[in-house]
């Protein structure tokens, strides 16, 4: 996989889902992190798409709790152009005898025991032309991004001029905002975000703007250091005007990294059906408790959009909602699906190769099969920095 120059809208990233239902012809409500970094791939011959999604690196709500270990949210995407839970059924009863397991699941087998069915995998791969598309969110990141767009959104911060929030200075803003951040702050502004008691949350995100502001020296640009300047104290001196942490449970749910980078994944969706003119015949998710239901009301509140476009500042991606899908998605578990119990393995090879972890060389065929084939999108400081290039 690779990444190119194309970043389509890729979702609101940042605002609540409630606040986009009241809002939907609002453009304002659609002005979050577009962060998307796609290789083109088409299909060939594809008149049906049998999707699976895969996630790795859950972990709610708390999403500092266990950071060092799962620094990372991933979802991958398979898209095949058969049934793989009919298909492959046989290959997927082999392998498993082979290896005296219910199931093949990588992150519990590793390296040695993959290594063993890599010919069944490659052939698979080789047979049916798989491809795979791989999303990535940075949770640090994720955390900051979550503070730079409820305080310096131009609505709710009168400090903030409305051409330096609407506007590709937006990226530089958040760049240099960055530098302002360590691990403790970061997770400070997270936990703010998701308290549910507005006086307490006030209380704090005012501290929190003022110890960020004991830092302003760190910035180096002189506009954008005169913008978070103002807008942290005006933050700071008005938190109640900010509408910073959510108002329920379900709204955590909707700013979580699951269901943020769900978004990416929807996006993605929609282009492959956007490039191939074609609508999915299923979605399948892997079925999990917490979030399946909030994955259920985006994946619907998109369906209802779809088509939508809006046009954005000079220099900024168009927003689009063309070719979200209209079926609905399934959820299913791992264990009695062929195809989510595949797409598991490729995003374990995909997830270890991007943290740099050891990867054995048998299994890297099935990464390199995917490089002019599979998306790859980042929700991070990275991409932000692509992004702002971009626009120079």
């Amino acid at each position: 996989m690779s990444e190119t120059d194309e970043t389509p809208f890729h979702g609101i990233l940042h605002f609540q889902l409630a606040q986009v239902f009241k809002e939907v012809s609002n453009l304002r409500s659609f002005s979050s992190w577009i962060l998307a970094l796609y290789t083109k791939v088409s299909l060939q011959d594809l008149t049906t798409m049998f999707i699976y999604v895969d996630e790795s690196g859950h972990s709610g709500a708390q999403i500092f709790k266990d950071i060092k270990a799962q620094p990372n949210m991933y979802y991958g995407v398979m898209t095949s152009k058969v049934d793989l839970s009919i298909e492959i059924t046989d290959a997927l009863v082999s392998m498993r005898t082979l290896l005296e397991v219910d199931r093949i699941h990588a992150s519990a087998l590793g390296n040695p025991p993959l290594v063993r069915i890599a010919p069944q995998l490659l052939k698979i791969q080789n047979e049916l032309g798989l491809v795979f598309d791989f999303y990535i969110l940075k949770k640090r990141a994720h955390a900051e991004f979550c503070f730079f767009d409820q305080v310096f959104d131009s609505g709710n911060n009168e400090a903030i001029p409305h051409g330096a929030y609407f506007s590709p200075f937006r990226y530089l803003l958040i760049l240099e905002l960055s530098r302002m951040f360590n691990d403790a702050k970061a997770e400070r502004a997270w936990n703010i975000r998701i308290e549910l008691d507005d006086d307490k949350a006030n209380r704090e995100l005012s501290l929190l703007c003022f110890d960020l502001l004991k830092g302003i020296g760190r910035v180096r640009h002189p506009l954008a250091r005169k913008y978070i300047r103002a807008g942290l104290r005006w933050a700071s001196e008005n938190p109640g005007e900010i509408s910073y942490n959510t108002s329920d449970e379900d709204g955590i749910k909707q700013i979580s990294p699951n269901i943020i980078c769900f978004q990416s994944v929807m996006h993605g969706i929609a282009r492959r059906v956007r490039e191939e003119g074609a609508e999915p015949t299923s979605i399948i998710v892997d079925q999990q408790q917490e979030f399946n239901g909030a994955q259920k009301v985006l994946a619907d509140f998109y369906a209802s959009v779809a088509g939508i476009k809006f046009e954005n500042a000079p220099k900024m991606p168009v927003m689009t909602f063309d070719g979200m899908p209209q079926i609905p998605i399934q959820f299913v578990d791992g264990k009695n699906n062929g195809g989510l119990e595949l797409v598991d393995v490729y995003l374990w090879v995909c997830k270890r190769l991007f943290e740099n972890k050891p990867v054995a060389n048998e299994l890297l065929p099935l990464y390199e099969a995917q490089i002019d084939r599979g998306y790859t999108d980042q929700i991070s400081y990275e991409s932000i920095m692509k992004r702002f290039l971009e626009t120079r």
